[in-house]
Parts: C-alpha cells; structure tokens; sequence
C-alpha cells in the first residue's frame, strides 16, 4: 500500500517501449475473456433453438437420407456458434496484432509524470522536450505552457478503465477529444497510491471493462 493517498509530487512513468507493447498485450489478453457464449444475443439463440428443436423432431419423426438434413442443421449451428466465438476472438486479436505492430509508444510516454490528488490525475512533461511536443496534445489533452507541461484529467471525466495484474487503463474524454492512459503498478513502490487511484475510478465507473473496439495502442 502506498504510504500517502495523495501524491507529493508527480511520479515519473519512465515507460519503456516494451513495458508499452506488454500492457497492450495484458490489456488484450483481460479483455479476450468475454469472447464466448455470453456475446450471443438472445434472438441468436431463440432462432437456434428453434433450429435445433426442428432437427431434433426431423430426426426422430423421419427415417432415410432425408435425415442428412436435419443432421447439416444440427452441424451448422455448432459451426455458427465455434465461428461467433472462437472464430470471432482469432479475427479481433489478428486485427489487434496488425494495429499494434504499426503502432509506435508516443514519445511523450518515456518522460511523463503521474501524480494523483482528490480533483483528478495530474499529468506532467518536463519543458526540455522537443518542440514538436511542447504544444501538442497528450491523448486527448492540451497541455499548459509552463515551467512544465500539466494537465488535469478530472475522474468526472473518465469514461471506462480497465486493470491487470501489472497495469492499470484510463479511457477519458474531455471538451470532446478522447485520450488514455497507462499506469504500471510498479510506480506505487515510488509512493504513486494505486489504491487512491482504484478507488475514484470505482465511484465513476463502478465496474472496470473496456469493449473490445476500445483496445488500441493509446
């Protein structure tokens, strides 16, 4: 447990690109568990019930070749169903595997620092970054020149988040620009309160979840 619940001072993320490659992994990985019967909707089932229901009889009720149909019934529903599962989970984590191998860890990333307090997270990039980084927005935020870049992220303004067992994700949205953030739990040993931070994502957003949509390099 963090010794404060409130940060002092901001804490450096010092994110290397493949602890950025390993949490969009993770993050994936969490996420692909509801790939399965649970994404079938309700019509979906009642019309492969009735499916089922009409091989079952045809089965019983007539004997000879004309049972091969109702055999290929019975057949295509478990097909359908292997490709709404299993099928659909391979195509989403292919499309996964392309976008994040074109993906590059923003620059910003490696010199970000966190810090936590009871309005929302603080962001904060040192001014001794490139220009090109010095007006840009950070995922969704536009920075305030200073003697360092910050910004506040309020918790009103998070949308979803997400935790595994080394990260935790943001999904935020603010003046209508949308941005994320990755926390990796290894920054409370530096005094960065993770269970502060668990605990306001739980008063806005009670149950953590990300939609599959939503996993993309940030």
């Amino acid at each position: 447990m963090a010794l404060y619940p409130y940060t002092l001072q901001p804490v450096a993320l010092n994110l290397s690109e493949a602890e950025f490659k390993q949490a969009q992994h993770e993050l994936f990985n969490n996420t692909s568990q509801s790939f399965g019967l649970s994404n079938i909707k309700t019509k979906e089932w009642i019309i492969m019930a009735v499916v089922v229901a009409l091989a079952i009889a045809g089965l019983i009720f007539v004997s000879g070749y004309s049972t091969i149909l109702f055999w290929l019934m019975l057949v295509l529903v478990v097909a359908y169903i292997a490709v709404r599962t299993l099928g659909f989970k391979w195509y989403v984590k292919r499309e996964f595997e392309k976008q994040l191998a074109e993906q590059e860890m923003p620059d910003e990333m490696r010199t970000i620092k966190l810090g936590v307090q009871k309005h929302g997270l603080i962001m904060t990039i040192p001014t001794n970054q490139p220009d090109g980084l010095k007006a840009s927005q950070v995922r969704g935020m536009q920075m305030r020149a200073a003697t360092s870049q910050q910004a506040v992220i309020p918790w009103t303004a998070v949308k979803s988040w997400e935790e595994t067992d080394d990260y935790i994700f943001v999904l935020f949205e603010m003046q209508g620009q949308k941005g994320s953030q990755i926390i990796p739990k290894r920054i409370q040993a530096q005094k960065f309160p993770i269970d502060t931070v668990r605990k306001h994502l739980q008063e806005v957003v009670p149950e953590p979840g990300l939609k599959p949509e939503q996993i993309q390099a940030p």
